[in-house]
């Protein structure tokens, strides 16, 4: 499975991105997605998920302002991320499971700061 994240950049507090990640190789539909993050000097931790079944899962300090969806038709995963905290910059890794394994993509950069 190959992970292609998209979307990443600066931001000012209070401001709105939306990422994106293309999967390929593999029957998408039948795959569990996620975005984690890792922060400088910080371990990496989990954002969203979502089920094969557009089952979804946030990580607390997201709730309420993070949204992740599923296009099965073009095999995209997103990640609507609106109000955004300083303490949101990170780079955010895309993330798929299917029966075989799991898979990462090379993540993208995001910055929140004034």
């Amino acid at each position: 499975v190959q992970l292609q994240a998209s979307g990443g950049g600066l931001v000012q507090p209070g401001g709105s991105l939306r990422l994106s990640c293309a999967a390929s190789g593999s029957i998408f539909s039948r795959n569990d997605m996620g975005w984690y993050r890792q922060a400088p000097g910080k371990q990496r931790e989990l954002v969203a998920t979502i089920t094969s079944g557009s089952s979804t899962n946030y990580a607390d300090s997201v709730k309420g302002r993070f949204t992740i969806s599923r296009d099965n038709a073009k095999n995209t995963v997103y990640l609507q991320m609106n109000s955004l905290k300083p303490e949101d910059t990170a780079v955010y890794y895309c993330y798929a499971k299917d029966p075989y394994g799991s898979y990462w993509g090379q993540g993208t950069q995001v910055t929140v700061s004034s």
